[in-house]
């Protein structure tokens, strides 16, 4: 950032936020040179499977995270399915986060491609966050071959949303006093926890950019979006006081997913869950802990939010017997009054683990 000096006399932090590009299809390109430049698509290609991540060639084609894999095909006739490979996705995460540690401790990983950096003041001492970002994007590139966009700005919100603008292999920066200026031109669909129902609902009230919902006072946003309108109010203004959370207590491990598009089917369900069942165990594993409770969290597409547990009178024993009881959870909840547009698994009821230096306070899977 420029005028860092005058940025730290005035209590601003600098966050960088960093998102590997098309993460999963990305390192099934690098492993495999056959299908460098073809849009592929990582995930179930049969009749009752679903994408779980599709690179930026799919993309042009309109094949998105969560679609089924017959809706994926239509739209690309040329599109090809490869299995995922958690192991391999978590061994490029665990070098990026060896990266993101060589310049500061303060790191906040959202999944295993997308993490949050507080570089207000970085191990190097190089000072700019801006040739932070450059530097770890380079290092990302020159250490496993894949294209990493970051974000930088003076909040957590702003950053993330800075990420996404010029992506893939991207940097955009969100200097002070821009904030505002930069949401305000946004199309609310941009806003972290804005899906398309949300952004569906909003255009019937008039609100399509960041603009227009900047000029809703707070108590008509509480009167039609709940306990939702202070961050609405909040986001409107490029406001953000969260701070990176590198070291907090830890009650849960989990993670959840929000679908690109709204689903119903058992067996795109059950893709789905075996999707979030393979990284929220892997952050079990990483942490060496066990717990006794497995919930399941569905939020439908009338945004009602249901969840449902168990627990065992024992830890649970290993990813296979989390991931029936994780199964047997939804499988109970079978058929849905309503397709979701979000879902997410949590063990709680830890032991072995009084601090959690990583996860983020929502747990967000980013698959793409």
């Amino acid at each position: 950032m420029t005028d860092e000096a005058d940025d730290e006399a005035a209590g601003l932090r600098k966050i960088i936020h960093v998102d590997m590009d098309a993460f999963f299809a990305s390192v099934e390109q690098r492993d495999n040179p056959e299908l460098r430049g073809k849009p592929v698509a990582v995930g179930g290609g049969g009749g009752r499977g679903v994408v779980a991540a599709a690179s930026y060639e799919a993309r042009q084609f309109g094949v998105r995270s969560a679609m089924p894999g017959v809706t994926a095909r239509r739209l690309c006739p040329d599109l090809v399915f490869v299995r995922a490979r958690f192991d391999a996705y978590q061994e490029v995460s665990r070098q990026i986060r060896a990266v993101f540690r060589a310049f500061t401790p303060h790191v906040e990983p959202l999944s295993l491609d997308e993490a949050y950096l507080d570089v207000t003041e970085d191990l190097q001492g190089i000072g700019s966050a801006t040739r932070i970002a450059e530097l770890i994007r380079a290092r990302i590139k020159a250490e496993t071959g894949l294209t990493a966009s970051a974000g930088v700005s003076y909040n957590k919100f702003l950053a993330k949303l800075a990420s996404d603008q010029n992506k893939p292999d991207g940097l955009c920066v969100i200097r002070p006093g821009e904030g505002a200026a930069f949401v305000q031109a946004l199309p609310v669909r941009r806003f972290h926890g804005i899906g398309p129902r949300g952004a569906e609902k909003m255009a019937r009230l008039g609100i399509v950019t960041g603009a227009d919902l900047a000029a809703k006072d707070l108590a008509w946003l509480r009167q039609n979006f709940g306990s939702f309108a202070d961050y609405l109010y909040r986001a409107a203004r490029g406001i953000d006081l969260r701070p990176v959370r590198a070291n907090r207590i830890r009650k849960s491990l989990g993670g959840e997913r929000t679908f690109g598009e709204d689903i119903s089917s058992g067996p795109a369900l059950r893709e789905a869950l075996d999707t979030i069942v393979e990284i929220v165990w892997d952050r079990i594993a990483e942490k060496d802990t066990k717990g006794r409770t497995v919930t399941l969290k569905m939020k439908y597409s009338d945004f009602q939010i249901v969840s449902r547990a168990r627990s065992l009178p024992r830890p649970v024993a290993d990813k296979r017997e989390f991931a029936a009881i994780a199964r047997q959870l939804l499988d109970d909840q079978l058929p849905l009054p309503l397709p979701i547009r979000l879902m997410g698994l949590t063990l709680s009821a830890l032991e072995g683990e009084a601090r959690e230096p990583e996860r983020p306070p929502d747990g967000q899977l980013s698959l793409l």
